[in-house]
């Protein structure tokens, strides 16, 4: 009996020992599939030098790969000032590519610190992630052919209405139009090829997508500019991430002081826009929608 009791206080201690050891490492989390994933703290970041931004590359003009294979857009040009404010270097910054159902699992699993792809704020998304102060504004649009405009969504009965998987769009349709026939796709080149294609009647997307793509390609027009409510799009954290959350807040904070999203916009959206966007229809500056 004393054996057994000396054997148990020994199983426990180590079990006890184990446990402090794994609570002064990095911080873990269990994702959905029950595994561990490793979530870093921003002192671990700092340590590191890096930081991991997750970032669309196929949607122009805020997350796309130019014909330099370089990566550019607006929340490309927002993840390096991250970069060199939080580490010194625009360098430091592992763009990480991401498509919009992957968003959420990407922080989840730890494989990115910080999504900056065109992330819309719900209440859906608040309770899975924590999201830091807005930076832009944006409501949906439809894209719809010249010889076939859409103009109102009553029109939209029997059409073939084309979605990205994981967006606004896909919800905002699903939810409130159960009636209509959703094409959806994962990535939003395949999406926009499937209208090119006839493989869908329209295109449904954010409206400052929809306006960029409609600008480059004849024939098309973004023939509804706003549907549904104007929602705000920010940067997201795995949820419980308080330093690197608060760290982003006062970054952004910080930024609007130097009206960087505005400069933001004169660089790389209003080559694309032109006058057809007023900056202050889109732009937020830190925080104040």
């Amino acid at each position: 009996m004393v054996m057994k009791k000396k054997l148990m206080g020994g199983i426990l201690a180590i079990t006890m020992a184990m446990g402090v050891l794994a609570g002064c490492g990095a911080s873990s989390t269990t994702n959905d599939s029950g595994t561990k994933a490793k979530i870093r703290t921003l002192d671990e970041i700092k340590e590191d030098g890096t930081i991991k931004i997750g970032v669309f590359s196929d949607k122009n003009p805020f997350g796309y790969i130019d014909s330099n294979g370089e990566i550019q857009g607006y929340d490309v040009y927002f993840a390096k000032r991250i970069g060199k404010d939080l580490l010194g270097s625009e360098d430091a910054v592992e763009f990480v590519y991401v498509e919009a159902a992957s968003r959420v699992e990407y922080l989840q699993s730890g494989k990115v610190d910080v999504i900056l792809a065109n992330f819309t704020v719900t209440d859906e998304r608040k309770e899975q992630v924590d999201f830091a102060l807005p930076y832009m504004k944006v409501a949906l649009g439809i894209i719809s052919p010249d010889n076939a405009s859409i103009t109102d969504v009553s029109q939209l009965k029997d059409k073939k209405v084309i979605v990205v998987k994981g967006t606004t769009a896909e919800t905002y349709f699903s939810e409130k139009h159960p009636e209509l026939t959703l094409v959806k796709y994962d990535e939003y080149q395949e999406a926009s090829d499937a209208l090119l294609d006839g493989r869908g009647d329209v295109f449904a997307t954010d409206n400052t997508e929809a306006l960029a793509w409609s600008q480059k390609n004849e024939g098309f027009s973004t023939s509804i500019e706003s549907i549904g409510d104007i929602d705000t799009i920010a940067p997201a954290v795995h949820k419980g991430n308080t330093e690197l959350l608060d760290w982003l807040n006062e970054e952004i904070k910080g930024l609007a002081k130097e009206q960087f999203f505005h400069k933001d916009f004169e660089e790389t959206l209003l080559p694309v826009y032109g006058e057809t966007i007023d900056p202050e229809s889109l732009v937020v500056e830190g925080g104040a929608v």
